[in-house]
């Protein structure tokens, strides 16, 4: 992976977070990057290259007016009031590749200095088992500070830990000896007819990240929510703003519209595409 710095940019080495998505269901952690990247003023200082992504081209995702600027697989975001950056991942990974794609992120983030990593993903909402609709939408989390999954700032945020996570699961250890390079035991990863219902989180794209930036030292917190293919716009907003709670950002910090703290990606304008034709009924 190679990290290309756009001319005339300069990147800010005060930025030791680092906010990315997870491929998952529904988009949720792209949507949730999107909203960040433009709510707080971010501005693309390069792109990473990786020939593990598969290739993608669009026209620019935040400004109102096409001025030329060509979005990239994997881009990197800077936004030097938050200390912050964000990088925003557009194409899937390549089929097998995603251990060697994680490895790659993993070193960027280790040699670029960063401190801390927050992952933003999605779960399939038909695995959500004892939901209570008392609380309304849920935040779950996984975090590296203790062994189990569990961080106490986490906690006092109100997020709920993934008590799916168990780091002696079969394929939770693969992954460790993958990244760590130091099992003498031989692990597989399990096929996908052999796969058990607890297998289901650990072969998301989220658990190859998490043990990657783990095993290179960093600091992970993977931020997650529930929910089905469709119009994940909610869900967006309740990642992104996880996301914020967690780096402790304000609303005064961003470029809200008309005094709002969120400012909507003009690419969203067009997600759904025209509204119908009122004249039809």
């Amino acid at each position: 992976m190679e990290f290309v710095v756009e001319e005339g940019k300069l990147v800010n080495e005060d930025c030791s977070t680092l906010v990315l998505p997870a491929l998952s269901i529904g988009n949720v952690g792209q949507l949730a990057v999107d909203l960040l990247v433009s709510s707080t003023g971010a501005e693309r200082v390069g792109y990473l290259d990786d020939p593990n992504l598969l290739p993608c081209v669009g026209n620019d995702a935040y400004g109102p007016l096409p001025c030329g600027d060509i979005a990239l697989p994997l881009e990197v975001y800077e936004s030097s009031s938050i200390a912050t950056t964000l990088a925003q991942q557009r194409s899937p990974v390549a089929k097998g590749m995603m251990i060697k794609f994680a490895e790659n992120i993993a070193d960027f983030a280790s040699s670029s200095g960063k401190k801390h990593v927050i992952v933003l993903s999605s779960l399939d909402f038909q695995r959500l088992h004892n939901l209570d609709l008392s609380r309304g939408p849920q935040v779950y989390y996984l975090s590296n500070a203790e062994s189990d999954g569990r961080d106490d700032h986490c906690e006092r945020l109100g997020f709920g830990r993934l008590r799916e996570y168990d780091s002696e699961g079969r394929c939770w250890k693969y992954l460790s000896s993958v990244f760590e390079k130091n099992s003498e035991e031989e692990l597989t990863f399990p096929s996908e007819d052999e796969l058990d219902d607890i297998d289901y989180y650990p072969s998301l794209p989220f658990a190859a990240l998490f043990s990657a930036f783990k095993a290179r030292g960093l600091k992970v917190t993977c931020l997650l929510c529930y929910c089905s293919e469709g119009d994940n716009i909610p869900e967006a907003f309740l990642l992104a703003e996880a996301a914020s709670k967690l780096t402790g950002l304000t609303p005064d910090k961003f470029h809200g519209e008309e005094g709002g703290k969120w400012r909507i990606p003009y690419s969203w304008k067009s997600m759904y595409g025209a509204p119908p034709d009122m004249s039809m009924f």
